[in-house]
């Protein structure tokens, strides 16, 4: 239930070009720093909707090796040590923050997150349908909030990750999230404090 398709990019546009030369600076080795900044040219918005549904894809297939063990029982809240509790909110069912489970609170974020990056009025596909105004604002609650699983999975689950030698990855998806997000101004400082 957690785990969802990854959204694709259709071959020969200018956002499938953009993630494919993402995905080939991770590959090689390359500076983490140097590979988030926004290459000369190319669209903010462009760059930004090609990493929030990579980050997507990634986050929720990390949280998928953890799921099992992510129960209501061993995680009755939501949150990332005792300092740090997250509530759910999201105008619709939930209008105002609410205590959940981690489990229940992942697949409502899961969920709204897919719909979002979905949505051809937020993430237009299309070359030359411009994105909306708000568009970097909802980049910016879908990348705090996915940040929320980072923290929770490394201070709750990460001897899970260990147990199953994904650490490396984990921490490379991490850097290069936190590398992004702080390039680009898109988490406030005061979020990125838990980890």
């Amino acid at each position: 239930k957690t785990f969802r398709p990854k959204r694709k990019f259709e071959p020969g546009t200018e956002r499938f070009e953009l993630h494919k030369r993402a995905q080939a600076s991770l590959r090689s080795g390359v500076d983490l720093k140097a590979a988030v900044q926004l290459p000369s040219g190319e669209d903010l918005n462009d760059w930004v909707a090609v990493h929030v549904v990579d980050f997507f894809n990634r986050i929720n297939l990390i949280y998928g090796t953890i799921c099992e063990f992510c129960t209501e029982r061993v995680c009755p809240v939501m949150s990332g040590g005792p300092k740090y509790e997250y509530r759910w909110q999201d105008d619709l069912k939930y209008k105002k923050p609410t205590a959940l489970p981690a489990p229940q609170y992942m697949n409502l974020l899961m969920d709204w997150i897919e719909m979002k990056i979905n949505n051809e009025d937020i993430f237009p596909t299309s070359v030359g349908v411009p994105f909306p105004k708000n568009f970097l604002q909802v980049c910016k609650k879908i990348l705090s909030r996915l940040f929320r699983v980072f923290v929770h999975v490394y201070i709750h689950h990460f001897d899970r990750i260990v147990l199953m030698g994904a650490e490396a990855h984990v921490n490379t998806c991490y850097k290069h999230f936190y590398y992004f997000v702080t390039e680009l101004n898109l988490i406030d400082s005061k979020e990125l404090e838990p980890l």
